[in-house]
């Protein structure tokens, strides 16, 4: 399972922090990302939802940051693009009456629970900003 959405959006969101001025159209965030700007404006759209960016139409449209990258978790970006969970799903249909099979998915929704905690722990309280600074 490879899942480059996160990585994806960090991309997006840096550049956009970068210059927070200007605003970048998606063809040109996709050149920088190597990608299809189809799925930079897919990225976009839940970014926006969010409220994390704004975007304009036209001939000088783009898309810019919608506050202050300091102001920005990396947990709300990952909030924002997350579709699946960290440690993938669970079995779809275990043996019942196996000892191990009648119980494991109400395990594994624990641990899932406890790693998706820890994840956006981890993430909670380093803005936008913060990593942006390591592209100096």
């Amino acid at each position: 399972m490879s899942n480059t959405r996160f990585a994806t959006a960090i991309h997006i969101m840096t550049l956009l922090a970068k210059v927070p001025q200007e605003w970048l159209t998606s063809d040109w965030i996709a050149g920088s990302i190597n990608v299809n700007p189809v799925i930079v404006r897919k990225e976009l759209s839940e970014l926006r939802e969010a409220g994390l960016i704004t975007s304009r139409l036209g001939k000088e449209g783009g898309t810019q940051l919608a506050k202050s990258a300091d102001d920005i978790k990396i947990s709300e970006i990952y909030a924002a693009v997350k579709n699946n969970e960290v440690l993938g799903r669970k079995n779809q249909k275990p043996n019942p009456a196996c000892p191990i099979g009648k119980d494991i998915n109400n395990h594994l929704c624990m641990l899932f629970d406890q790693t998706e905690q820890l994840v956006r722990g981890f993430l909670g309280d380093k803005s936008l900003q913060e990593f942006t600074n390591q592209f100096e």
